[in-house]
C-alpha cells in the first residue's frame, strides 16, 4: 500500500510540473482564437487599464480565426519574413553536414598529432555565448563586406560547433574493430565513411540537424546584430515587432513560427533523445 501511496505521490508531483510546464504552450493556440475585445479585458490589469489580476482562460468565450486570416490574407510581410527563414534555416543546415560531417567524422576515425587539442578548442568554442562572439564576428564581417547580408547570419552558424560535437558522438558509438575489419579487406577511408560511418552514424547526424534546426528556426540575437533591413530578417523577428495591444495577433503569429518546429520535432524525436544521450557518454 505505501509503494502504491508514493507512486501516485509521484505521479501526482509530475503531472502538476508538466501542467505547469504546458500552460504557456496551451495559452499560445488559446490567445489565437480570442477576439481582440475579450484579449483586452483578459490583459488590462497587465496594461494598468484595470485592477486585480490576470486571469486567463484555456476556451475562448468568442472564438475567431480573424487573427489568421489577417496574418495569412493580409500580411504579405509574414510570407517575405517566413520564406527568409527558410531559405536561412535549410542553407545553415546544408553547410553545417558539409563542413561538420568531415570534421565529426575526422575526430572519432583517426588519431593524429595535436587531435586531442583540436577537439578540446571545439569544445571551447562551442560553450562560448553569441554575447561573446559578437564584437569579433562583427569586425570579420565588415572586413568581408557581409554585414547586412543574409551571409553574415548563415556563414558563422555554418561553422558552429555544437553540430561537429554531437555526430561526433555518434561516430564514436561505431566500433573500432569494425572500421580495421574494413581496412584490412581493402576499402578506402572515403568508402569506409559513406558505407560504415555514415549509416551506422546516421542518428547522431539525425539529432544534429534537429537540434540545429530548432535552434536556427527561432534566431534572434544574430540578425538583429549583423542585418539592418527588416526585408532580410526571418520570422524570430517579427513577433517583437507587434505591439502589445494586438496581443492576440502575436499568439496567431506564435502558432504558425510553432508549427513547422513542432513537425521536425516529432520527425526527430527518437534521434534527439539518442543524440541528447550521446552527450553523457564519454568518448
Amino acid at each position: 500500500m505505501r509503494k502504491k501511496i508514493r507512486v501516485w505521490f509521484a505521479t501526482g508531483i509530475c503531472a502538476a510540473a508538466a501542467a505547469l510546464i504546458c500552460a504557456p504552450l496551451l495559452m499560445i493556440p488559446s490567445g489565437s482564437l480570442m477576439d481582440s475585445v475579450e484579449m483586452r479585458r483578459i490583459l488590462a490589469p497587465i496594461l494598468g487599464e484595470g485592477k486585480g489580476f490576470a486571469v486567463w482562460h484555456l476556451i475562448p468565450f468568442y472564438p475567431t480565426i480573424g487573427h489568421f486570416y489577417r496574418l495569412l490574407i493580409e500580411s504579405p510581410a509574414f510570407y517575405q519574413l517566413f520564406w527568409n527563414t527558410v531559405g536561412m534555416t535549410a542553407a545553415i543546415l546544408a553547410g553545417q553536414l558539409v563542413v561538420g560531417l568531415p570534421s565529426a567524422w575526422a575526430f572519432a576515425a583517426f588519431r593524429f598529432r595535436g587531435r586531442d587539442f583540436l577537439f578540446g578548442l571545439y569544445v571551447v568554442l562551442m560553450l562560448l555565448p553569441f554575447q561573446v562572439m559578437l564584437l569579433p564576428q562583427y569586425i570579420v564581417l565588415q572586413k568581408l563586406q557581409l554585414y547586412n547580408h543574409p551571409a553574415a547570419v548563415i556563414l558563422p552558424a555554418i561553422f558552429s560547433t555544437f553540430p561537429v560535437f554531437i555526430m561526433y558522438r555518434g561516430f564514436t558509438q561505431i566500433e573500432g574493430e569494425i572500421l580495421e575489419a574494413a581496412r584490412l579487406d581493402g576499402a578506402g577511408e572515403m568508402q569506409i565513411f559513406l558505407q560504415i560511418g555514415l549509416p551506422l552514424g546516421k542518428m547522431g547526424i539525425q539529432a544534429a540537424i534537429v537540434l540545429s534546426f530548432l535552434e536556427y528556426w527561432n534566431l534572434v540575437e544574430q540578425p538583429m546584430a549583423f542585418l539592418e533591413e527588416q526585408a532580410m530578417w526571418p520570422l524570430s523577428l517579427y513577433l517583437p515587432q507587434i505591439a502589445v495591444s494586438q496581443a492576440g495577433f502575436a499568439f496567431a503569429v506564435a502558432v504558425m513560427v510553432l508549427i513547422p518546429a513542432l513537425f521536425v520535432f516529432a520527425l526527430g524525436q527518437d534521434a534527439l533523445e539518442e543524440g541528447i544521450a550521446y552527450i553523457g557518454v564519454k568518448t
